[in-house]
């Protein structure tokens, strides 16, 4: 006997940026799965899904935002529910990957705890993973089955070309962001900088800029980075920029954390704009003046719809996903 089946998208999301969740579901045409989601008293999550997900290809959300354990206990037992109700695939979208800068031990009797949370998603039931602009490359090899690496550069660059011009510096930050920037600069054809920093060994999260590799001076400078969280970084760059004699500022970034102090950082700073997408939601009640934000919506729309059809998630990206 031969039986045709015929697929099944399903899409779930917990309470962690359930907005990108909604906006990717209503972007491909599908509604977002129904699921019940409570707590305990004591904090413990509870997941019920409101729908069969019995043969279904299931993609579940979730952003790891403050609180991170949270937002990844939520994921994992999303994914447990889901595998339990006898779905045929699950896909974890974790637009941002939480503890991905903890990816190598960089002295001793420290975790590598990127591949600890891969290896729990693993446990959990997922058969894929998607995330967007990762901190490192080599999170990817720690997952044994396909990891699909999105990037925010065709968003983030159409906007330098839209509302900027062609005549602007790409600037990287430190050395780790040279790959990235240099993306940047090959599809706008800009001119490139880089800012030489040292961070404290004694002082976290305090970073000084020493000199700039580049031109600056009465240029239009752009900063590129993956993340910004307390803004140390991005604001010890700005400020060498402005003394470099850098006429505009712009810091962009694919994952606006912003962990406190990181808006007072940036506010008294001499960057003009900052630019970060929707991988993660704006903290509350804080002044965002000089934040705007842009949307990697139909990239990961795009990508869902690729990986449920069995297309090249590389061909949407014209391979530069690729870190």
């Amino acid at each position: 006997m031969e039986i045709t089946t015929k697929k099944r998208l399903q899409i779930l999301s917990g309470s962690h940026n359930g907005k990108l969740a909604q906006a990717v579901a209503k972007h491909i045409d599908v509604p977002l799965s129904d699921m019940k989601l409570d707590r305990f008293a004591n904090g413990e999550i509870s997941v019920k899904l409101g729908e069969s997900a019995r043969g279904a290809d299931v993609f579940v959300f979730s952003t790891h935002d403050q609180p991170v354990n949270d937002a990844i206990m939520e994921q994992l037992i999303i994914i447990d529910a889901a595998k339990r109700a006898s779905a045929k695939r699950i896909t974890a979208v974790c637009p941002y990957f939480g503890y991905a800068r903890q990816d190598r031990k960089s002295s001793g009797r420290e975790p590598i705890t990127a591949k600890l949370l891969v290896d729990m998603l693993t446990a959990a039931g997922a058969d894929r993973i998607v995330s967007v602009d990762l901190h490192t490359g080599q999170i990817q090899g720690f997952f044994d089955g396909p990891f699909d690496h999105l990037t925010a550069l065709p968003v983030l660059s159409d906007y330098i070309r839209d509302q900027l011009g062609g005549d602007v510096v790409i600037v990287s930050p430190d050395a780790g962001r040279v790959k990235t920037s240099e993306r940047y600069v090959r599809r706008l054809g800009a001119d490139f900088a880089i800012i030489h920093k040292t961070r404290s060994k004694t002082q976290a999260n305090t970073v000084e800029a020493k000199n700039v590799i580049g031109e600056v001076a009465g240029r239009r400078c752009v900063l590129i980075d993956d993340m910004i969280d307390t803004a140390g970084t991005i604001c010890a760059a700005a400020q060498l920029l402005k003394e470099s004699g850098a006429a505009e500022i712009y810091a962009m970034a694919t994952h606006g954390i912003l962990s406190d102090p990181a808006l007072e950082r940036l506010a008294a700073s001499p960057i003009d704009r900052i630019v970060v997408t929707d991988t993660l939601p704006l903290p509350e009640g804080k002044n965002l003046d000089k934040v705007e934000v842009v949307s990697v919506v139909p990239l990961v729309a795009a990508a869902i719809k690729a990986i449920y059809l069995d297309e090249s998630v590389s061909k949407i990206f014209g391979g530069e996903n690729h870190i």
